[in-house]
């Protein structure tokens, strides 16, 4: 059977369950994800030659990594081309590109530095996310910047912030789509601390100095985000959990960012997102997946995947919710890494809309759990694959079947000439 065929039958069936799959297609070819440019260069960025540092590390030495902006374009322009769907490029603040052997640290950094990305942005017609670089540079004192006790280190970092909020509002206002701008610092302490209070009420008063940075609330969308431990700093994390989402309970249009790699093992962010959406206008999302630890492996189409799309869907909150992927794997071609992670959360929100969660919702609130559970497992072997290869099709990008190939060509014509 050819690809419409096979579309035909499943429409069909998905008919016979209230879903209609063109529709549902057509509802995918308008959802942003925000695509982020660090898996392409193994988060080295353009702004220092130095390590990796600040609580975060990539594995692996795959050959092809990026070392230019036109090498990064060019593997993200690729990578697109491998992926159905709405995009939207995500930029970190040491990804700055400067001009003839100019430089601005990062606390004097500004939109110029930045134009080039802009112009990338529009031709391809995506808006952009951004975030501030809080990691990879000598003002990192002692592991801490937002929550330093040296004043001079956090005065720094706060002007960093300030300027990347600058930078935020250029970006939404030459894309005309807002920048959601996330702040993650890597800040804590590598053993048991003698004072946790103290860090946390810097690192509060710091963000707020950051969001006193005059903006166009419209515009720019400014989270925290929380993680639950880093590399050398096992044993406290200033902006822990409870930290940032009080924050952003606290202060009016600063959003909750989820990375759900930032957690306790046991903990599944698939859960937190309706309890977030009870309170909250709009939340944003850190979409990656950890095995035992914040890992940052490729995004895959698994259980919590699943689990996290289909929560977004059945809350009514795909206008609500800010959808960006975050993972970094240097130990595969990078381009591959992209593409599978991107296509995985694609599969998982079609998977989301293919479902008749109407139907399953009403089976909960009449208690009738026997059937509730017949129906979900029958939900899993519905044909959404046949909806998923028409959905590539009408995108124009290639087959699961097919993507293997794509990769190799680009590897054999492109990356394995970078020495």
């Amino acid at each position: 059977m050819t690809i419409k065929e096979r579309y035909a039958a499943a429409k069909e069936f998905y008919a016979g369950v209230g879903i209609d799959t063109d529709a549902v297609i057509a509802k995918m070819k308008e959802l942003p994800v925000s695509l982020h440019c660090w898996q392409g260069d193994d988060v080295t960025g353009f702004d220092h030659d130095g390590p990796l540092t600040g609580g975060i590390q990539t594995t692996g030495n795959y050959p092809g990594k990026a070392r230019t902006p036109e090498e990064l374009m060019a593997d993200m322009d690729k990578t697109m081309s491998l992926m159905p769907g709405k995009k939207k490029l995500n930029v970190h603040a040491c990804y700055a590109i400067f001009e003839n052997g100019e430089f601005a640290d990062r606390d004097k950094l500004e939109p110029k530095h930045f134009a080039k990305w802009v112009e990338f942005a529009k031709e391809r017609n995506m808006g952009i996310d951004f975030n501030p670089t809080f990691f990879s540079h000598p003002m990192v004192k002692d592991g801490l910047t937002l929550s330093s006790p040296d004043e001079e280190t956090r005065n720094f970092w706060i002007e960093h912030g300030k300027a990347c909020i600058r930078i935020s509002e250029y970006f939404a206002k030459e894309t005309g789509i807002p920048c959601v701008m996330n702040i993650w610092t890597g800040d804590g302490f590598k053993d048991i601390p003698a004072d946790r209070m103290g860090p946390r009420v810097r690192y509060k008063e710091s963000i707020e100095a950051i969001l006193a940075e005059p903006f166009d609330k419209n515009l720019v969308k400014p989270c925290v985000e929380s993680k639950v431990f880093g590399i050398g700093v096992e044993a406290y994390t200033t902006g822990s959990a409870e930290f940032s989402l009080t924050f952003a309970a606290t202060h009016e249009g600063c959003l909750p960012l989820m990375d759900n790699g930032h957690y306790h093992p046991t903990e599944v962010v698939s859960d937190k997102i309706p309890a977030l959406l009870a309170f909250f206008p709009e939340i944003a999302l850190h979409i990656t997946r950890p095995i035992r630890w914040d890992s940052d492996h490729v995004v895959l189409f698994d259980d919590e995947t699943k689990e996290m799309a289909k929560e977004i869907v059945r809350c009514e909150a795909l206008d609500r919710v800010y959808m960006a992927l975050d993972y970094f794997d240097a130990s595969i071609n990078r381009v591959s890494a992209w593409a599978v992670g991107f296509r995985s959360w694609q599969k998982a929100l079609l998977m989301a809309l293919c479902t008749p969660n109407a139907e399953l919702k009403k089976l909960q609130d009449e208690n009738r759990m026997t059937e509730l559970m017949v129906r979900q497992e029958e939900v899993k072997m519905y044909p959404l694959g046949d909806v998923w290869a028409q959905y590539c099709e009408e995108c124009g990008v290639p087959q699961d079947r097919d993507l293997f190939a794509e990769v190799e060509k680009y590897e054999k014509e492109v990356l394995a000439n970078r020495k």
